[in-house]
């Protein structure tokens, strides 16, 4: 053994508290729990995949499927609500994605994008135009026309 190596089993980790607090000062909460977790044998496959591969995997899912996965845990609510995860699906659904449809996606998300009607969308990205042209007016004022 190295000089500060300490072998022990499973079991032995699992009982001993002050090693436990030992892994948890040095490597963090979440570290410990996997360790713990691997030693009693519980694996958690899908917390061990890529952010990439797991965005993947999720944009194949339903909406309704997305949203129930969200409300699973921390780390599925960040996924499920990433703007790379919904920018997949946005470019997977819709036909057209023009400039200025990205240029708004930058401003709200593209899951906002995604949930938008076509209508409010022509109308946000309207509003964006008219801001990034005034800026110094802030919002933009509507003039009723008369007939």
């Amino acid at each position: 053994m190295n000089p500060g190596e300490q072998k022990n089993s499973h079991q032995d980790f699992l009982d001993d508290f002050n090693l436990q607090v030992h892994v948890a000062v040095i490597f963090g909460k979440d570290i410990l729990k996997y360790v713990c977790n691997l030693c009693q044998q519980q694996f958690d496959y899908l917390e061990r995949l890529p952010k990439d591969l797991l965005l993947y995997i999720i944009s194949f899912l339903e909406l309704e499927d997305i949203a129930r996965l969200s409300q699973t845990s921390r780390k599925f609510k960040k996924a499920c609500n990433s703007d790379d995860l919904w920018e997949d699906i946005v470019l997977r659904y819709c036909d057209t994605i023009t400039p200025e449809m990205q240029a708004l996606a930058l401003d709200v998300g593209w899951k906002e994008i995604f949930f938008t009607n076509k209508l409010q969308l022509q109308k946000k990205i309207r509003r964006r135009q008219q801001r990034v042209k005034n800026p110094e007016d802030g919002p933009a004022e509507v003039h009723a026309l008369s007939t």
